[in-house]
């Protein structure tokens, strides 16, 4: 603990830490002064509108925390502030703070194509060609910087595509070995401790690889027959040979219930889709998460290459860490044929708060613990990430964090933990790029669709928090006296549709926004 402290100190100078009052032990709640809330007429309007909120029939059977503190740290409302939660995607606060103190807002990837080999006069390459990953989220064609909503520019393998291009330009006509995707930055854990076997399915769940292309994700687009019975067809971006589709999903009568369940067993390559589509219904697109991303890399640029007219005399593989045919045995020098360089840590983390992003997420927790101490294990992230979480004057204990996104069950926090990272971001030269990366109420990312026409839209800037049974929105506030608030609100084993455990949070949310705020004098 001495030596990575030593690290921390090296890499977090104590310019940015948070400052201590002389008087103040950050890691003991018991010493610190301003842990006892002050009753004003404001805050008892807001207590009873909190109570209203959590008694009623549903929340009643849950368990809330709710920590609310002004700009200087007073207590304005506790309830369960020192209880553990499960934060889903209030982890990524922790995160994205991780990476901007370690790597700063201009950090960038570059993602890289390379050869031991030489181009012979004839146009063949001699050698394999080896796509390097270095864990770059942005892989794809998503549109930065981030402005309102995802957008989209061109086919999901865009990025691919142009440096597919780049070796033709450079008059690469045929490849002797093989094409190979190298994800060796980081020791081979797809699935982080907590994660369910339901989520490797989806997108939400994709694999966490150093290579990531289109969020490690493939488009499966089903269209209903044009007579009732008629198979519904199916297309597929990117279109490789890799996963197989069995099409089972039949036509219904029109005007009927749609009724679709996917199926894929873990570390199969068949995905089964069965159900019905009603007669001129709405095309239902299904995005799948890819459980092998670096050999799927592997065979989605082979086909790229195919398509440009390269030949290919080898295989398409994946060469993960560590790779027992290269332990302890020296590596040729390769020449770089192609690179692609990331978008700015600032718009990534934009991207991933506004979105929330769990497998960009997941990559930043591994490239900061990479970049600044090698680490190449989750459990050596993570202890990187404590270290970091008790200089930002956490208190021992109070985080206790799987994974780096929140979509681990085993994720524990309490909303004091939350509230001062809150605080620590906020007096950091990064804190505006932190606070203006998260959703605001009514207006963009996962809450656009909360709190409109109510006195809180514009007025929380927060990051939500979704999983089965757990509602979660941390952030900012400005009341509407104008004063500046920071706040957490986690709701654990909540038996509610996902929609009614949020409408809880926003009604304290609005709550909080209206009714706090000391009349000024």
């Amino acid at each position: 603990m001495r030596l990575l402290f030593l690290a921390l100190t090296l890499y977090f100078p104590a310019a940015q830490l948070p400052a201590q009052s002389p008087k103040a032990k950050p890691h003991s709640r018991r010493t610190a002064p301003n842990t006892k809330p002050v009753e004003r007429a404001d805050i008892a309007r807001f207590r009873m509108h909190v109570a209203a909120a959590l008694s009623a029939a549903g929340p009643s059977k849950g368990t809330w925390g709710v920590l609310v503190t002004d700009a200087s740290g007073q207590v304005l409302y506790a309830q369960n502030a020192d209880t553990y939660f499960t934060p889903a995607s209030n982890a990524k606060l922790f995160t994205t703070a991780l990476a901007l103190a370690t790597l700063g807002p201009d950090f960038r990837v570059t993602t890289m194509i390379a050869s031991a080999g030489t181009i012979d006069s004839s146009g063949v390459l001699n050698g394999d060609l080896v796509l390097i990953g270095r864990g770059d989220p942005s892989l794809s064609n998503r549109k930065f910087p981030y402005d309102k909503r995802v957008e989209r520019d061109g086919l999901p393998e865009k990025v691919l595509s142009e440096m597919a291009d780049a070796l033709v330009a450079r008059g690469v006509k045929e490849i002797s070995g093989d094409v190979i995707a190298d994800d060796s930055m980081f020791q081979s854990e797809p699935f982080p401790s907590g994660w369910a076997i339901d989520d490797m399915l989806w997108s939400y769940g994709a694999a966490v690889s150093a290579i990531a292309v289109n969020d490690n994700t493939f488009l499966v687009e089903l269209r209903p027959g044009p007579k009732e019975a008629d198979p519904a067809s199916v297309t597929l971006q990117p279109d490789v040979n890799y996963y197989t589709i069995e099409n089972l999903v039949r036509t219904s009568a029109h005007g009927s219930e749609e009724n679709l369940k996917v199926t894929r067993e873990p570390g199969s390559h068949l995905v089964r889709i069965t159900g019905t589509m009603p007669q001129g219904g709405s095309p239902h697109r299904l995005t799948i998460g890819i459980e092998q991303p670096a050999e799927y890399a592997a065979k989605l640029l082979q086909s790229l290459l195919e398509a440009r007219g390269i030949r290919l005399r080898g295989i398409s593989r994946a060469r993960h860490a560590p790779d027992p045919l290269l332990a302890g045995t020296a590596q040729p020098m390769q020449t770089i044929l192609a690179e692609h360089v990331s978008v700015s840590l600032a718009d990534e983390v934009r991207a991933i708060n506004k979105e929330s992003l769990n497998l960009h997420a997941e990559l930043l927790l591994r490239l900061s613990a990479y970049e600044k101490v090698h680490a190449m294990s989750y459990e050596d992230a993570l202890k990187f990430a404590a270290g970091f979480y008790q200089m930002a004057g956490i208190a021992d204990g109070d985080v206790a964090f799987k994974d780096g996104s929140g979509l681990s069950r085993r994720d524990l926090v309490t909303p004091r933990a939350i509230v001062q990272m809150l605080s620590y971001a906020a007096t950091q030269p990064w804190g505006e790029i932190y606070r203006s990366s998260l959703p605001v109420a009514a207006e963009d990312g996962t809450l656009s669709e909360h709190m409109k026409n109510t006195p809180a839209a514009g007025h929380i800037f927060a990051k939500t928090g979704t999983v089965e049974h757990i509602a979660a929105l941390s952030g900012y506030a400005t009341t509407l006296r104008g004063e500046h608030l920071i706040f957490s609100i986690l709701g654990n084993n909540n038996n509610l549709h996902a929609q009614a455990a949020h409408n809880v949070v926003d009604a304290i949310a609005e709550a909080m926004v209206e009714d706090l705020g000391a009349i000024k004098k």
